[in-house]
This record gives C-alpha cells, sequence and structure tokens, in this order.
C-alpha cells in the first residue's frame, strides 16, 4: 500500500456488500469489517479484508458501548478515516460512531431522515414534497383527529423497520384503537398513514456532494407490501428512460437527496404514483444500496455496479480525488424472485438468453433478465412469474415484530 492509503471500518448486520469491501481494498485502502458474530461462517471476501471482528447477538442485540469501545481501541494504532453502514440497521450505529468519535460523514440527526419514517415523513412534510397524509402515535388527541379527518383505510407502521416489515394495514377507528392499545409502550415506535393505492416505484441513485450523479428508476410489478400481507412472486423492472413517470420521479427524488441532507453515497427511495390524482408522493428513503438483489438488476440495465461505485466515491472523497461516473448502458433489466419449497431449486429450464442471473441462495428461487426492449422484459418477467408461482413458491406467514427497532 502506498502513503495514500485510508482506514474504514465498514459495518454489517448482514451478509451483502462484498463488492464494496473488494473495491475498497483493490483501491488501495485498508478495510476492517464489523459483523455479527451469526455471521461468521459466511464468505466474507476474506483476502480484501483486513481484519473482521465479530459482535455478540445481531442487530440490536448489539452493545453500543462495547463497539464504541472496541472501534476506538482499534484507533489507536489505526487513523479511522470513514466509518460506512452496508445495511438500513447499521446507520444508527455508524452515525454513532462518527458522533462520539468526531469522524466525518452523517451524522445522528441526519441519519434518522434515512431510518425513522416519522422523522422522514415530517422532513418531506417540511421540505414541500408530497407524502401520504401522516400522524404520530405520541398523543390521543392527535389520532383521533387523523383518524375522523383522512379517509381510511390506514396502515400502521414501525419507525424504523425496513421494507414492509411489521406493517399493519387498518380500515376502521375502532380496530385502529385495537391494535395501538395492544402495542403498550411501544406505541412511539409506529406511526400511522393514510393507504393510497397505486403503483410503487423506486430510484436507486448514486450522490457525490449532494449531487446525484447517476438514478434509475424501476416499478415494483408485485409492491413488497403486497408480497408481506398475502404471499407472491417479487417483480421489479426498471421503467422507460424519459416517459413522464421517469422524469416526475427522478424530479421528486433529487427534492428528497437535497432536502434530506444525503452528502454522498447510494441511496434507495421509493414513491408511489396514486391512482386517485396521479401524482408522485414520496414513501421511504434510505441511504444504502437496495436489498433483494435490486443492485444485481440495475447494474444488468445500466451497467453501474451500485456497490462498487459507492466503494469509488468515498475512496475518492478522503483522498481528495476526482470521481468518474463509468459510462452509463440505458437497457432494460428485471427481476422475479420468490421463497422456494426446495432447498437448492434447480433453474435450469429457465435458458432464455435473456437470463443473466440467477439467486444461489438457499430456499430461494429468482432471476434477472436484461433485454434492450422493455417490452420483452415485462413479457419474461409475467411467463416466469407464472412458472415459479406454479412449481416453486412457498409462503411462510410474516412473523410477528416482537422487538422493534
Amino acid at each position: 500500500m502506498g502513503n495514500n492509503t485510508k482506514t474504514f471500518v465498514c459495518i454489517s448486520n448482514y451478509f451483502k456488500g462484498s463488492d464494496f469491501l473488494i473495491n475498497l481494498k483493490k483501491l488501495g485502502n485498508k478495510v476492517f469489517l464489523v459483523t455479527s458474530e451469526k455471521l461468521r461462517d459466511k464468505p466474507w471476501p476474506v483476502t480484501y479484508i483486513d481484519e473482521i471482528f465479530f459482535m455478540e447477538g445481531q442487530d440490536i442485540e448489539w452493545n453500543l458501548e462495547h463497539l464504541l469501545l472496541g472501534v476506538s481501541n482499534l484507533m489507536k494504532n489505526n487513523k479511522i478515516d470513514g466509518v460506512v453502514a452496508l445495511d438500513d440497521f447499521d446507520v444508527e450505529k455508524a452515525t454513532y460512531l462518527r458522533e462520539n468519535l468526531r469522524i466525518e460523514g452523517m451524522g445522528q440527526t441526519t441519519g434518522r431522515y434515512f431510518r425513522d419514517k416519522l422523522a422522514m415523513r415530517m422532513r418531506a412534510k417540511s421540505c414541500g414534497i408530497a407524502n401520504p397524509n401522516f400522524c404520530s402515535l405520541f398523543n390521543d388527541h392527535d389520532i383521533n383527529t387523523f383518524a375522523d379527518s383522512v379517509a381510511a383505510p390506514w396502515v400502521l407502521k414501525p419507525r424504523s423497520e425496513a421494507s414492509a416489515t411489521g406493517i399493519i394495514k387498518v380500515s376502521n377507528k375502532e380496530d385502529l384503537w385495537m391494535h395501538i392499545n395492544e402495542m403498550g409502550n411501544n406505541r412511539f415506535k409506529y406511526l400511522v398513514e393514510q393507504f393510497r393505492p397505486g403503483d410503487v416505484y423506486h430510484c436507486d441513485s448514486l450522490i457525490l456532494e449532494g449531487k446525484i450523479i447517476f438514478s434509475i428508476t424501476s416499478k415494483y410489478l408485485s409492491t413488497p407490501m403486497e408480497i408481506s400481507q398475502g404471499g407472491g412472486i417479487f417483480r421489479s423492472a426498471n421503467i422507460p428512460y424519459n416517459s413522464e413517470d421517469d422524469k416526475a420521479i427522478k424530479k421528486v427524488n433529487e427534492q428528497v437527496i437535497k432536502g434530506f441532507g444525503l452528502k454522498h453515497g447510494a441511496a434507495h427511495s421509493e414513491y408511489i404514483k396514486c391512482k386517485d390524482d396521479g401524482k408522485i408522493y414520496f414513501l421511504e428513503t434510505s441511504s444504502r444500496v437496495g436489498g433483494a438483489h435490486l443492485a444485481e438488476m440495475v447494474a444488468a440495465a445500466s451497467d453501474i455496479n451500485l456497490w462498487k461505485e459507492w466503494a469509488a466515491i468515498e475512496n475518492a472523497l478522503v483522498k481528495g480525488l476526482e470521481y468518474k461516473l463509468p459510462k452509463v448502458r440505458k437497457g432494460y433489466a428485471g427481476i422475479v424472485l420468490t421463497l422456494s419449497k426446495f432447498e437448492n431449486p434447480d433453474l435450469s429450464s429457465f435458458a432464455e438468453s435473456e437470463v443473466c442471473f440467477k439467486v444461489l441462495l438457499p430456499h430461494h428461487a429468482g432471476l434477472i433478465v436484461k433485454c434492450d426492449k422493455h417490452e420483452r422484459i415485462l413479457e419474461l418477467l409475467d411467463a416466469y412469474a407464472d412458472r415459479l408461482s406454479r412449481d416453486y413458491a412457498t409462503v411462510v406467514p410474516q412473523a410477528k415484530v416482537k422487538t422493534l427497532h
């Protein structure tokens, strides 16, 4: 390593981000990883990691004081130049370390805008960004006023869970209060908002110095909430470039990234085009690469590896270098994914030339397809969803959230 070597602490409670770790190391840096003891046997790219530290428990079970003590001891012989959270649930840990150890990067207040759905709603409202109507669960009078003035149905959402985890849909005031009372002392960890039927999109972005330097808009053909509530086949595909929806969503996405204060890195944000008025509403955002193999889908469509480029951005920032985005391909790609009744499903029958990636996780069946024609992507996803539903899929009831973030 040369004199321009920098040192990064990367945090991940889940097995992900290998391309980030690999590229960060290839760019000439020292890379430390902090992860869960439960993930010790995962195939981390150990050749590209200087040292891995394991925390007891997983996610909220981590003792943050122990984490802080461990990283502060690491700093005795290493100047830490960057702390990176690779997953949604690691954002708080990274901001906690930065605040306490005075390391450059996102602090705890800004971090809440990318983790706490109530903070997101309030920040969007203050920035003039359209939101579904919402209310915190702090005050009984406010809740009653909301229920009496905002048309049902509504959804109760955990403020800091990921995706559609723990969401409860309610259709009347009596059921709303029943669920709130069942929450007991946990009610402040939720919010209630109006359910607005519509098409849900996600915009995956790279940000440098507060500006979006790459973004791609995709549409969930089966939304995460629909799947978590009733099962089904997860599907998503990027939408036609410069279409009205593409331009409208990217415009709101720019408002979100700027208004929420994300200075650099990756972002995965979700929006809904409501059926009743045709307008784009902000749903949620995160300062990370999207999960469920959406990064591979984005790469298939655009030739942009979000994990790899995020690492290159972090490297350039701490070294004072210029970052240049690789050439972007404007193709199309889509993903179809389901839980499988087979531990290692045989997907060899999915042999069309457009298949470019197969999900190799136990008890999962999924594929990514790419093509220059958007219509062909949708045709394949529909056909594959039917086949997966018939021959592979299984439904596992959504587990009740017992411990909230």
